[in-house]
């Protein structure tokens, strides 16, 4: 099975392809331009292995939780190449994909998420690898740093930009739990297909109309009125 995968929720833009078992992939750090560079990724992509969109059989997207602009990206992208194709779509945590990338790299098992949510707050969970998959083992939630505490006693990692943003109340709520530390571990499309996989193969399938993006946060433009004011 092809699977396309984008995430465009951080500042981590990527597109990754997997064709024929091999996988190609692309991502570049920005801070904008996410619909355009995506979608030139995905030109480079098809190039490099010698395939075009019709022979992709699944859309995985990061559908978030992330920068509100960066996640309505991916999914309208998503949406509208699974709606052009007649093809199904599979919709994945970004925090877990940064998990799942944290279990690879880092050789964890368990993964205590964060990312800069803006506005004195995060986006938060952990998760444990079972030697496949990443689980979650909290919620996902938007927090402030110090509401973010350990699941349990034993050892993890922590991972993404809040634990540079939030450096301070983070080591102090993890302290003697936390044995490592990765700020610039974000998510990618790589991870998006790992986990899109997973749910493949258990039927998860989704429907165009049901690329539904997770902001967790519903009140960012009344925060925003708030501080302008």
């Amino acid at each position: 099975m092809n699977i396309l995968a984008l995430d465009s929720c951080s500042e981590m833009c990527s597109s990754a392809l997997l064709c024929d078992g091999q996988y190609y992939e692309q991502h570049e750090l920005t801070r904008r331009g996410h619909s355009d560079l995506v979608l030139g990724m995905m030109d480079n992509l098809f190039e490099q292995s010698g395939s075009v969109l019709t022979d992709v059989d699944v859309v995985a997207f990061g559908r978030g939780p992330g920068s509100f602009t960066g996640v309505r990206v991916g999914v309208s992208v998503a949406q509208g190449i699974a709606f052009a194709r007649d093809i199904p779509v599979v919709p994945v945590s970004s925090l877990a994909a940064v998990a799942h990338k944290a279990a690879k790299t880092l050789d964890a098992e368990y993964i205590a998420v964060a990312m800069d949510a803006r506005m004195g707050e995060i986006y938060c969970a952990q998760y444990h690898f079972d030697g496949k998959t990443v689980h979650l083992l909290t919620d996902e939630r938007v927090c402030e740093p110090t509401a973010f505490k350990p699941f349990h006693q034993g050892k993890c990692v922590g991972v993404g930009t809040a634990w540079r943003v939030y450096e301070t109340p983070l080591m102090a709520n993890f302290a003697g739990v936390v044995g490592h530390v990765d700020a610039d571990c974000y998510p990618e499309a790589r991870h998006i297909i790992a986990l899109a996989e997973m749910e493949i193969q258990s039927g998860k399938l989704l429907s165009a109309d049901q690329a539904l993006p997770v902001y967790l946060r519903d009140n960012v433009a009344k925060k925003k009125a708030q501080q302008i004011g």
